[in-house]
């Protein structure tokens, strides 16, 4: 399908975009456009205006800050599949990066463009809320820093702001095991579910992709294993409070018996078993 007719707007500087969101109506950020451009096809999404911050090039970067690894919203998928650091410090992100779409997907979609569209059979919105992670966002008042567990809000929604730009993730190096598995009908396919699981000191979080209308943490299972669970029967509580959707790609009962076996599979191989 075609889009339904906007306006186009490419911002120099995050605070040009900030303007740019205040000035214009129903405006929409554009960061790689594999995550907004679909949904305008299927006219899921008609914004009014189009602002592009795909060419604000001090958004692309990884880097160790202090006590964490700090990522640019702009940086490509690629780039976090093939970071070193990433792969040294936080392997769950840099391989999570690698199973999204496929090469031209990843050579063009940004860390930021998925996180800010709140898809909740993403990837890496699930991966990062299993992290713990923390998006820095930018807005009229000025910065303010979202843990992962407050941001997204729904189906497609998020903490953000008509006129807040995201321009960072956060997330602290990891220091035990970890395991991102998603079960999908073809190799480029959204996730029909995905788990993520990390451990360290005993415990685990665990994440899951496409069991609700957000990215979900499996805190039965976490709890379970805190009480000294083994990772089988605390995955068998990995649907406990989730609402799945039934569509093309499987019922709400296949998601439910999907999730189980992935957590368990996670668990397992989180914890080097």
């Amino acid at each position: 399908m075609i889009p339904a007719q906007f306006e186009y707007e490419m911002a120099g500087s995050v605070q040009e975009a900030i303007d740019l969101l205040g000035s214009r109506e129903d405006a929409k950020l554009l960061a790689g456009g594999h995550s907004l451009i679909p949904a305008m096809k299927l006219r899921i999404a008609r914004p009014g205006t189009l602002v592009d911050i795909g060419r604000i090039g001090e958004l692309s970067y990884i880097r160790e800050d202090g006590d964490a690894i700090a990522i640019g919203s702009l940086t490509r998928h690629h780039d976090v599949a093939t970071s070193d650091v990433l792969r040294d410090r936080c392997g769950i992100m840099s391989f999570a990066a690698g199973e999204i779409g496929d090469p031209q997907v990843r050579h063009r979609g940004t860390i930021g463009g998925s996180v800010a569209h709140g898809d909740p059979a993403s990837d890496m919105p699930g991966v990062l809320l299993t992290l713990d992670a923390e998006f820095v966002v930018v807005g009229p008042g000025g910065e303010r820093r979202i843990p992962a567990a407050d941001f997204f809000t729904g189906v497609f929604e998020t903490a953000l702001g008509e006129q807040d730009v995201l321009t960072e993730i956060r997330v602290k190096p990891l220091s035990g095991g970890w395991a991102y598995l998603k079960f999908a009908r073809r190799k480029q396919d959204w996730a029909t579910v995905g788990v993520a699981a990390v451990v360290s000191n005993g415990g685990a979080n665990v994440g899951l992709v496409s069991m609700g209308g957000t990215p979900l943490r499996a805190k039965a299972v976490e709890e379970a294993l805190a009480g000294g669970a083994d990772p089988a029967t605390a995955a068998e509580k990995a649907d406990d409070g989730t609402e799945p959707s039934s569509d093309v790609a499987g019922s709400a009962d296949y998601r439910r018996h999907l999730a189980r076996v992935l957590t368990r599979r996670a668990l397992e191989e989180a914890l080097g078993g």
